[in-house]
This record gives C-alpha cells, structure tokens and sequence, in this order.
C-alpha cells in the first residue's frame, strides 16, 4: 500500500536549491498559512515588485515571475538581458529550466503506462536488458525510478566543480555513456523501495526506457504526449545544442579570482545532453505555468496515473518526492512543485494540488548551482505566498 498524502491549501514555503548537479531540491520550513477555504485576496503585488527589484545585482541578473491567486494573477520581470547593453529582462525570455524536465519525463511515462505500454510495477531490466548487468539481481520497477527509490548509483559527469564541468560545455556526454557508468558501478546502494534518494540518473534511464518502448526519441515522445497537449510552444529539448534558440536572458556564474575579487562568467551556452530526460529543456515562465495547471487539471496525464504524482512512497523514511513532483507539509497544509537549476539559471513551478495558489519563476542567479539560500529567490517565494 502507498502512502497518500492530503490534497489541500498551501503553507508559506522558501525554497532552497541544494548544490550539485545530482543534489535534490529541498523545500524551508514554512512560516505561516497564507490562505483559507475563504480566501479571495489577489497576489501581493507590492511585495511582488519589492522581491525583484534592483536587479542585477550579486545573486542575480534577471528575474521572471508568475503568481496565480484565488483574486487574480501577477506577473513580473526586472533586471537586463545581459551584462553588456542595457536591455531589460524580456519577460518572453527562454531559458534553461533544469529539474522542471522531470516533470515532464514523469508525465511521459504515465502517459504511456495509461497507454497500456508501460508497466510501472514491472522491473526496469526487462525493459532494458542490454543496460542491466547480471549483478543487478533485485528487481527495480520503473515506479522506483520515478520515485527515487531505485538505489541505482549516480552515473558520471565532466567533473565535479565549476572550473572542470564549464572547461567541457562546449563537449557531449551521452544519455547512453551516462547510464552506463552508472551500471557499471555495480549493484543498488540499497534494496529498492526501501530509500528515496534524489539522483538524475533515475531519470536518465526513464528516458531510455520511453525510447525502447516507443521506438522513438525521447524529445519527441515529450512533445507529442506533453508539451503539444499543455500548449507549451515555445519549450523544446536542445540535445547537444549550446545555445538557448529565440529570445532569452544570458546567465552568469560568479566566479572568485585569485585575488579574492568576483567575475561574473557568461555561462549561456552549455551542452547540457548529459542531463538530457533529467534537466535538459528549454522553456518560458508561461509555459511552465500552462504546464503546472493543466497538469494539475488531469488534462495530460488521466487517472489514476495522476495519482502517482501526487504520492509518496510508503515506508520510506523521510520521503518527499513523487512522480516528478515534491512537497511540503506544515499543520496539514501541502505545496507541490519542481526546482531546477543548470549554471546562471534556477527555475521553479509549484501550487496547491487545487491551484488556489501558484508560483513560476525564472532567476538568473549568479551562483545556481551553489549550497547558499539566494535572496531574490527567497523574496519572490516569500511574496508570491503571502
């Protein structure tokens, strides 16, 4: 029996993005309830415009945000394009949205399991028994990916600090050799089912698994079964492209020099193929709100595999990730979302299961990937949850 947990208003939460690239997004503790059965009030405009103004400044160069409430919308930009003009931020603007893909790999895959074309009680290595090694002898669902409980090691990258990783961007490092070296690394850290351990590589072999099944790319399976029927036309999968195609705000990495000075580096352009199913797409603060409500309204994935995304699993000490979501409880309250962060950027979608209450945001922040809370990120959830 899986644990369900309770489908109602939202508590105040700060969302922190841990660091590393394989590190999982981590929800504050909340403050104080910002809504009731009762509530009509719109978004906290002023304290909208406050959270965001004055940028660029030292944690971030662009802010885009979209906050949904039971008495209206708001949606905000401040900051430039880039650090050599004086544009402002286009509010249009794509950009890299991390971890957010996991949501839609997740949805891709109950899309088909309600399909009938995959089993998310079937074990992973009947699907993909090239990938699988005879070690791995304890059977792993494709429910223990989507939900982190495989217990499959992290597969390997560039490297594991800024200078090593954005020495090799312009480099491919393939889904395929990502999921191999994590194979190779031999049997699950533990029983599957047992531990929620938040790793991209869960969602790498997601992303060979829909492959195998449909005989088709990853990219265009997402399209076809999520972003075409959420209206996100402006959000794409870049594969071994560097660069963000149409309108978008540069990122930037604060970098120290030797002599204890900070220089911001242009971080745009990135090959991100190795995060691929994981973190790799490309998209608008627009889209990724027609996503979350549309999502949220049972117009993508049906019942009763949306039930997935809104379940922990049980007997799983400290578990807070489901299929492709995460959540935060206080004093009976819940807040469902996604984070994502890749070099100059940090992303966020999340709302009650009801959508009384909203966020999306876009920050290009200086140091995205760092174990430092960010202030503008801190004040644009802050705000948005008032």
């Amino acid at each position: 029996m899986r644990a369900r947990t309770p489908a109602v208003l939202a508590a105040s939460v700060v969302l922190a993005l841990a660091a590393g690239p394989l590190a999982a997004p981590a929800f504050a503790a909340p403050s104080a309830p910002v809504s009731s059965s009762a509530d009509r009030r719109g978004p906290a405009e002023e304290a909208l415009r406050a959270a965001i103004a004055g940028l660029p400044n030292q944690y971030a160069t662009a802010a885009l945000v979209r906050v949904g409430t039971p008495g209206g919308d708001w949606h905000g930009s401040a900051g430039v394009r880039d650090l050599t003009g004086d544009g402002p931020a286009r509010p249009d603007a794509r950009f890299r949205a991390g971890s957010i893909t996991k949501v839609v790999t997740a949805a891709t895959v109950l899309r088909l399991a309600a399909q009938d074309e995959i089993d998310l009680d079937a074990p992973v290595q009947g699907y993909l028994p090239d990938l699988f090694t005879p070690e791995f002898e304890q059977p792993i669902s494709v429910r223990h990916l989507l939900n982190h409980t495989s217990g499959i090691k992290p597969g390997d990258g560039f490297g594991d600090d800024f200078a090593e990783v954005y020495a090799h961007r312009y480099e491919t490092l393939t889904p395929q050799q990502v999921a191999a070296s994590a194979i190779a690394k031999g049997p699950e850290d533990f029983v599957p089912g047992t531990r929620q351990q938040y790793l991209n590589i869960n969602y790498t072999i997601l992303g060979l698994l829909i492959e195998k099944v449909t005989g088709r790319s990853y990219a265009s399976q997402a399209t076809r079964l999520v972003l075409r029927p959420a209206g996100m036309h402006h959000t794409y999968f870049p594969g071994t492209d560097p660069r963000i195609r149409g309108p978008h705000n540069r990122g930037y990495q604060a970098v120290e020099r030797p002599d204890g000075t900070t220089e911001l580096v242009d971080v745009t352009e990135w090959n991100q193929a190795d995060r691929w199913a994981a973190g790799d797409m490309i998209s608008t603060t627009a889209d990724l709100e027609r996503l979350l409500t549309k999502l949220f309204r049972g117009r993508i994935v049906p019942q009763p595999e949306l039930e997935e995304m809104f379940t922990t699993p049980a007997g799983v000490p400290g578990a807070t990730h489901s299929a492709g979501l995460q959540y935060q409880e206080a004093d009976g309250q819940v807040f469902w979302g996604k984070s994502g962060a890749r070099y100059g950027y940090s992303a966020f979608i999340g709302g009650t299961r009801d959508l009384r209450r909203t966020l999306v945001y876009s920050v290009n922040s200086t140091d995205a990937k760092g174990t430092a809370r960010n202030p503008v990120v801190d004040a644009i959830t802050a705000a948005a949850l008032r």
